[in-house]
Formats: C-alpha cells, sequence, structure tokens
C-alpha cells in the first residue's frame, strides 16, 4: 500500500489526488479516501481502459436498482455486475486483470465475483479468496471476508475444516481471515447464528492463534470471543480461563483481556 499519507476529511483531499483515485491510478491511503471515491466514474474509467464500455449501462442500471446505495451496496453491485458480464461474454480473462488492478476498490470488485460465483464450491472459493485476504491493502482484506462470508456460513462445518489449516500460515493476514471470516456477530454483514450459539464448532481456528504474535490477529480473536460472550458467555469465561493456565504469555492476556470486555463491564 501507498506510503502517501491520507486526509483527515473527504474536504481535505487534494483535487489532483481525487481525480487519481478516480481513475485507478493509484491505491487509497486510508479509509476516507476509500469512502470519497465515486465508484461509477472509476467503473467507467476501468471499462473504457479496457474496452469494455458495452458493459457499463447494464452495470449502472444495477447500481441504479438498489434499495438501498451504500459505498458496499455499490462495491458488491458492481462485483455481481462484473461477473455477471464476464460469464455472459465469455469473458474471464477480464476478471484476472480485475483481480490483479492496480486500484485498491477494483480488487475489492474482483474479490466479490469469487463469492457469485455458484459454480465454484467452498473449497474453490476459499482456495480463490486467498490471495485477496493476504493484499497488502487494508480495504480489499476487508472486503475478501465480507465477500464469501455468506458462502461460509452456508457451509460452516466444511468451512471451519479449511480455515483451521490457514491459521499456521506465515502471513498474519491470512491468519487474521480465519477468525474474521468467522465472527459470530461480524461488522457490516449478517450474523452467524450458528456460532453464536455453538461457538465451540469453531475451536479448531481459535485454538492455535491463542498465543498470536500479530496484534492484528490478536484483537480479531478477541473480538470473535467478545461477540459470543453475548450468547454463552459460559463458554468465553470458561476458555479464557484454561487458556489462563496452558499459556501465560502476554499475548494470550491480552486476547483474554479483549474478550471478556462485556462480560466485565
Amino acid at each position: 500500500m501507498t506510503e502517501r499519507k491520507g486526509a483527515r476529511s473527504t474536504k481535505d483531499i487534494p483535487e489532483n489526488i481525487l481525480a487519481q483515485l478516480n481513475r485507478g491510478e493509484i491505491e487509497t491511503a486510508n479509509l476516507v479516501e476509500w469512502l470519497a471515491i465515486d465508484q461509477r466514474f472509476l467503473l467507467e474509467n476501468l471499462l473504457v481502459e479496457h474496452q469494455r464500455t458495452d458493459y457499463l449501462k447494464p452495470m449502472l442500471s444495477k447500481i441504479d436498482q438498489l434499495k438501498k446505495q451504500t459505498v458496499n451496496t455499490i462495491n458488491e453491485a458492481i462485483g455481481t455486475g462484473l461477473f455477471e458480464q464476464a460469464i455472459k461474454n465469455n469473458d474471464s480473462d477480464f476478471l484476472t486483470v480485475v483481480s490483479k488492478h492496480k486500484a485498491d476498490l477494483v480488487r475489492c470488485w474482483a474479490a466479490y465475483t469469487i463469492g457469485k460465483n455458484e459454480e465454484l464450491n467452498i473449497i474453490g472459493i476459499l482456495e480463490q479468496i486467498q490471495p485477496f485476504s493476504a493484499d497488502k491493502h487494508f480495504g480489499v482484506r476487508e472486503i475478501s471476508w465480507l465477500a464469501v462470508r455468506k458462502k461460509i456460513s452456508q457451509n460452516l462445518i466444511q468451512s471451519v475444516e479449511i480455515l483451521s489449516e490457514w491459521t499456521s500460515n506465515q502471513d498474519e493476514n491470512i491468519r487474521r481471515f480465519t477468525t474474521e471470516a468467522t465472527r459470530p456477530r461480524g461488522v457490516w454483514c449478517e450474523h452467524i447464528d450458528e456460532l453464536k450459539q455453538n461457538p465451540e464448532l469453531a475451536l479448531s481456528i481459535l485454538e492455535p492463534l491463542k498465543s498470536d504474535k500479530s496484534k492484528y490477529v490478536m484483537d480479531s480473536i478477541g473480538n470473535w470471543l467478545n461477540d459470543v460472550s453475548k450468547t454463552c458467555p459460559d463458554f468465553v469465561k470458561e476458555l479464557c480461563q484454561r487458556w489462563e493456565k496452558e499459556s501465560e504469555t502476554k499475548e494470550t492476556k491480552y486476547i483474554i483481556k479483549k474478550a471478556l470486555r462485556t462480560i466485565n463491564k
């Protein structure tokens, strides 16, 4: 991701920077810039750049039909539209181009095309989303789990089995995906009711990470358990007590404190 320091508010983004962002020439430096991009304009620039302007009208129509237009709903609608146009026109090459685009928001659209592919089983979906979960840009990493969360929820047992193998990955971003994608309450997404009521189903993901060295991962595990503390407080208390005995690291202590923050209020 660029080392450029992003503006603190939309009005403070320099005109030349915003223009470059909307043309897909540079990556966003922070959430303010990410939210400021005109996705319709960026889409048009992408399609013009790659001589696929005939895709634009049906995709803009899809956006216009959204009941609620937010950054995330538009993001998903464009990803869905790109996938539909690629299938309709036998244009899988374009999906490859989009997935490797220099603009982070365009790569976010590409992540959604994976979740929309009904031809893929959960093994294929998770295999294809993993590079996005390891993306250097924070925005792409967040969208990566959002894009496939529904499929994970629908195939929970098999997903947990696959993701538990990712917990030993050297990349902290991939390890973090395992807990963020399965958070029982999640953020900006539907809850996974099965895990809210039966959190033990995900122990094969949680256990290997109880003393992870990455704060990025530790925060996610703490939040995961805090989610569950609202439906299964005894599970969280017992797990934290056991972890306290099994692991005396500062990392485990940090996770436990974060996990119990609602219970200890």
